[in-house]
């Protein structure tokens, strides 16, 4: 008889789209490999903690400790993340397998009685917890009362629907994988509200040890997301991105170049003047290539007004 493999184990967190993340990384694998691929479900402190922004109780990092921890007790070898969500340096021992082919970076307007930002009554009530979504929507409506929302993406939408927001803004792809798409009402453009490192993105994470279980992931990789990732994400690494900071990066490709937009806000004086800069360049199949820019990008950002305002935080 031929002998049993083991099942790879995939660390996941338990909300409904973190599930469908996961079951959508087993499917992959069972496609391809004769191994058996189960999940183990947890529940993060990102998930516990709902009554305060995640600027303020220790960032995203939040939602892929306790994942690393099963990773590294061997209770599971792999881990599925959305791409945002993962610090921009692991922990030593940990890598970024494979970056799964993005969904829609953008983010969505969603709102029951409202088509658009721009249609909002002055002073309606705007949903959010992300720094980052904060400065860009003070940038374009100063008027708006932006006011917390946290909870996974069900729980988000029913606060909505209890009339709690006149609006709130999700990332699209996750109202995508849940067929939640027709709850859209309109999808920001890139150039006014720049989404965050590796949005739309899935990160697999593994202990670099893994060695047969990386080869095995290296397929699922988009290179073109990958490139994209990594330009974003070394913006983020350059300035110390975290949740207490206002920070937006987004790649995109225009023919063979790698066109890279960011920003930078003030996480707490509205009055501060939102900073953006962009770069571009051919970066071929090269991920260093891909990180230079996003280096280049963050200087840009410290030149025009950046540096001074990191020295005052």
């Amino acid at each position: 008889m031929p002998e049993t493999l083991a099942p790879w184990i995939i660390a996941t967190r338990e909300s409904r789209l973190a599930l469908w993340q996961a079951e959508h990384v087993r499917a992959l694998l069972r496609e391809r490999h004769a191994r058996p691929v189960e999940l183990l479900g947890m529940t993060t402190r990102g998930d516990q903690i709902l009554d305060r922004t995640l600027s303020k109780v220790g960032g995203k990092g939040l939602f892929v400790k306790e994942l690393e921890v099963a990773l590294e007790e061997r209770r599971a070898h792999l881990a599925v993340h959305s791409l945002k969500d993962v610090p921009m340096e692991l922990p030593q021992g940990f890598v970024l397998a494979a970056v799964l082919e993005r969904e829609d970076p953008r983010d969505a307007f969603v709102s029951n009685h409202h088509a658009r930002l721009d249609e909002l009554p002055q002073g309606a009530k705007v949903g959010t917890s992300s720094l980052r979504r904060v400065v860009q929507l003070r940038a374009l409506r100063p008027d708006l009362q932006i006011e917390p929302l946290r909870g996974n993406l069900d729980t988000r939408l029913r606060k909505l629907d209890e009339g709690r927001y006149d609006a709130i803004v999700l990332a699209a792809a996750g109202l995508k994988r849940l067929g939640l798409a027709p709850r859209i009402r309109d999808l920001f453009d890139p150039a006014e509200m720049i989404p965050a490192a590796g949005q739309g993105a899935l990160g697999i994470e593994t202990r670099t040890e893994e060695n047969e279980l990386r080869e095995a992931l290296a397929p699922l990789t988009d290179m073109p997301t990958w490139l994209a990732a990594h330009a974003e994400r070394a913006v983020s690494r350059a300035l110390g991105g975290s949740c207490s900071m206002p920070l937006a990066a987004y790649a995109s490709w225009d023919g063979d170049q790698l066109v890279l937009h960011a920003a930078l806000g003030h996480p707490e004086d509205a009055r501060q003047p939102l900073i953006k800069a962009q770069a571009r360049a051919a970066v071929g199949d090269d991920t260093k290539a891909a990180e230079a820019l996003g280096l280049q990008a963050a200087q840009l950002l410290r030149d025009a007004g950046g540096a001074a305002l990191l020295a005052s935080l």
